[in-house]
């Protein structure tokens, strides 16, 4: 039996390709029966790197472009609830507006996120944010996503991940949340975030020439060229003696996307997508081991 997972906020697909690679290289079968994403870009990308990978998500209607419109009673059911939340609102870099946020009503989009757990109640969920959310409002926003997660019935993990922990030359630090149904999923004490690994790819590796940092930048959403010796510099790098730009070709590298994985829109949106994406690698190994726990709850 495949584990379903739906993938909702998914702008490019990270949390797609995760449990894909997951399918190609093991013997846990996978498949997406639902995703939302509301950026009509973001949306291109998705549909023409995944339509083939699940061809039955776009021929039922099953990606949607607004989680909050979308029939709940209509969304086939799954295992596991995967969602990168707007990440804005508790940014260091954006509004820190939190729930309070009103722009696009993306502080209130966790409640969304709630919405699905209550309707559907799958037997985990896996959500991905800014760290800046854990200290955000003195660390009572955080406070209320537990207490409201384990308030229906999950138990509640959460650790600070970084890119460079799990191959790729890029900090990009992030904090993953899991948890499972406490009544159905006896063994949810088993599971374990994955230790990170040795950093054996580097940004000499990513451009492939010498660079002068071993660690990349952490991708940002976009914005205008930063330079070198600016301060704010996240976009620069001296590649064999030459400033250069990263482009979307090294962006795409330094998240974990294959080679085989395109942008039908345009650099200056190839780049804010990669910026709102994940850390494919990170993704993956902490997938797996949900998946893990799932299996031999079973």
């Amino acid at each position: 039996m495949a584990i379903k997972f739906i993938d909702l906020f998914a702008g490019i697909g990270g949390f797609h390709q995760a449990f894909h690679n997951i399918a190609n290289a093991s013997d846990y079968p996978t498949e997406c029966v639902f995703a939302s994403e509301i950026d009509k870009f973001a949306r291109q990308t998705y549909e023409h790197n995944f339509k083939k990978v699940s061809p039955a998500l776009f021929e039922n209607d099953m990606f949607a472009p607004d989680v909050t419109s979308a029939d709940l009673t209509k969304i086939p059911e799954h295992d596991i609830l995967c969602a990168g939340f707007p990440c804005q609102p508790f940014s260091q870099a954006g509004y820190k507006r939190g729930f309070q946020d009103e722009k696009d009503n993306r502080g209130n989009m966790f409640f969304s996120v709630l919405n699905f757990l209550e309707a559907h109640k799958p037997r985990a969920f896996f959500l991905e944010n800014v760290r800046h959310l854990i200290k955000h409002d003195e660390g009572r926003t955080f406070a209320t996503i537990e207490r409201m997660l384990t308030a229906h019935g999950y138990s509640f993990a959460y650790r600070v991940v970084k890119a460079s922990e799990f191959g790729l030359p890029q900090h990009r630090p992030r904090v993953f949340m899991v948890g499972f149904r406490r009544d159905v999923v006896k063994n949810w004490k088993d599971f374990q975030f994955p230790e990170p690994q040795e950093l054996t790819q580097f940004m000499s590796d990513i451009f492939g020439e010498p660079c002068n940092k071993t660690i990349g930048y952490t991708l940002r959403v976009g914005g205008k060229a930063s330079g070198l010796m600016d301060r704010r510099n996240w976009d620069t790098y001296l590649v064999n003696g030459v400033q250069r730009r990263i482009t979307s070709r090294e962006g795409r590298k330094m998240n974990g996307f294959p080679e085989h994985f395109t942008f039908p829109v345009s650099e200056a949106q190839a780049m804010k997508q990669l910026g709102n994406s994940v850390a494919v690698p990170a993704v993956e190994a902490t997938a797996r081991e949900i998946i893990k726990v799932l299996n031999s709850n079973e």
